[in-house]
């Protein structure tokens, strides 16, 4: 019997032509995209035999920033913010008296997110809506911050079609995915059916982004005693929302033209 290092020995070297059917190929140090990795994606844990990290591996920065790219995409995908790219600052109707405040007031805080709340409640037809596609659309185009938009409905869907007990793995990924997004924008909370597993996940959401102060927009037209009492608390945190309640007309429909009557400071 031959001992394997004579086996191995005699094994035929693959000639390069055949790297397209299988050989592994080192590409050379000056053609690679990242140096830190060779283009693998992946560093190797540097740790002796017996070590709880011994044999893991690594993702390299390159590939984690093409993850993201991917993630960032995937979520613009879902969102379908292209279908409401007409919904922006420049087109939403402010020379009304009144509207302009509304109007400032997003737009200042699609300027400078960062750890804050943005709720717009009022009627349906007041331009809830226009606004807060404006501001993912903003912050999406001019601040590059990764976006989410959805109406919470739609959302509820959008995870129920991806839920499987058996088979988490789409699921759990979709779910982290909008839960840590970069900005968050949720039209028309309490529109939803109001199921008790739709009520848990949604209310693990939004105390997800409370908890780590993540920069949320919500929107909403229905009696605020109707939705969930944990999120309305968590909404309702003055330390944390830009509160602005509109009380207009909706300018969909024919005579007065639309007046925003009352908008609040920071509450």
């Amino acid at each position: 019997m031959k001992r394997i290092g004579d086996v191995l020995k005699d094994l035929p070297i693959r000639p390069p032509s055949e790297a397209a059917r299988g050989a592994i190929v080192i590409t050379d140090r000056e053609t690679v995209k990242c140096p830190i990795c060779q283009d693998a994606g992946y560093l190797r844990n540097d740790y002796p035999v017996g070590h709880r990290s011994f044999g893991k591996t690594t993702i390299c920065v390159c590939r984690e920033r093409e993850l993201q790219e991917a993630n960032v995409e995937s979520l613009h995908q879902l969102s379908n913010l292209d279908v409401l790219s007409h919904l922006n600052f420049e087109t939403f109707e402010r020379d009304v008296p009144g509207v302009e405040e509304a109007y400032a007031a997003a737009l200042a805080f699609a300027q400078n997110p960062s750890r804050h709340w943005f709720f717009l409640f009022g009627p349906v037809g007041v331009g809830k809506t226009h606004l807060a596609a404006a501001i993912a659309n903003y912050t999406m185009s001019s601040q590059k911050v990764s976006t989410y938009f959805d109406e919470v409905p739609d959302l509820l869907d959008h995870l129920r079609a991806t839920f499987d007990p058996n088979v988490g793995t789409g699921y759990d990924e979709r779910f982290q995915l909008i839960r840590d997004v970069g900005l968050l924008v949720l039209d028309d909370l309490g529109t939803e059916n109001a199921t008790p597993w739709a009520k848990e996940k949604l209310y693990q959401i939004i105390n997800h982004r409370y908890v780590e102060q993540l920069p949320t927009v919500i929107t909403s037209n229905v009696d605020q005693k109707k939705v969930d009492d944990r999120i309305m608390s968590r909404i309702r945190d003055h330390r944390l929302t830009h509160y602005i309640e509109i009380d207009a007309d909706d300018y969909r429909r024919p005579g007065d033209p639309r007046k925003v009557r009352r908008t609040s400071r920071r509450s």
